[in-house]
């Protein structure tokens, strides 16, 4: 892909995170900064923040692409949704807006999005030839779907409506905290949740992400499903590793539609 590494960059509600990937190895080439996110958290005070990591790590990424995922639907560039952001970043052109502070090429994506490109590509799927749904336990419940390799962006399986509740405010490892519930009372929640994907989506593999996903001994083990269900490989390094390879798989295959007029602000293509 490059010899050089390529910086990638995970935006969170609580902090933003960056580190250099080694794009052979599909892991950091260096450890990785970590900044607070700004309590203003608007598209042009993040990108300051994303201005100091892009500095500190200047010298090993040279002038290459680097890959930014933030917690939003992205459309050809524009972010469409705020999840534990600034409600500034609904329809805002972030991609153009960050290229244009950083002087360089930038790749903006879904989180969960590029967790799963790094499970298939590094991970937990690696090179798996069928349907893989990546799922991050948090706060809320992020997914990605990926068949053959390709990303099918901005699923947003997590806001799928199950027993007339919004799912995620159901079985999202941040529900479980919140009302305190042990894995043996959180599964049930979790089984619904995952059955229910299974009828509309049938994957061949179920990848778990998210910080719980470091206790899948615990509750993976009792959910009943069709498809294997495996925990990420990467946990939370996944966002900024795949952020890396797609900031690079840009380069190769350019998204047609993000200067489109249709793909304006205010507008859904």
């Amino acid at each position: 892909m490059t010899d050089r590494p390529v910086l990638g960059i995970d935006i969170g509600g609580s902090g933003i995170k960056g580190a250099p990937v080694d794009l052979t190895a599909g892991d950091f080439a260096t450890d990785r900064l970590r900044i607070d996110t700004p309590k203003k958290s608007t598209p042009k005070n993040v990108a300051e923040v994303v201005a100091e990591i892009v500095e500190q790590f200047a010298d090993q990424i040279g002038d290459g692409p680097i890959g930014v995922t933030v917690p939003a639907v992205v459309m050809h560039g524009i972010t469409r949704s705020a999840a534990n952001i600034d409600k500034s970043w609904i329809d805002c052109e972030a991609e153009k807006l960050f290229e244009e502070r950083l002087g360089r090429d930038v790749v903006l994506v879904n989180d969960a999005d590029a967790a799963g490109v790094c499970e298939v590509r590094f991970g937990a799927a690696k090179d798996h030839p069928g349907l893989v749904l990546m799922a991050t336990l948090g706060t809320g419940i992020g997914t990605a779907i990926i068949y053959n390799g390709v990303l099918v962006p901005n699923s947003e399986l997590g806001h799928l409506e199950i027993d007339g509740y919004d799912a995620e405010t159901q079985a999202s490892s941040g529900v479980k905290d919140k009302l305190g519930l042990s894995y043996k009372e959180w599964v049930p929640r979790l089984q619904r949740y995952f059955e229910t994907v299974e009828k509309l989506l049938w994957p061949d593999l179920i990848v778990i992400g998210g910080g719980v996903s470091k206790d899948h001994q615990k509750f993976l083990p009792k959910l009943k499903l069709n498809a294997p269900i495996v925990p990420a490989k990467h946990h939370n390094r996944a966002g900024i590793i795949g952020a890396a390879w797609l900031a690079v798989d840009r380069t190769n295959n350019p998204d047609p539609l993000r200067d489109s007029p249709a793909a304006k602000p205010g507008t859904i293509n």
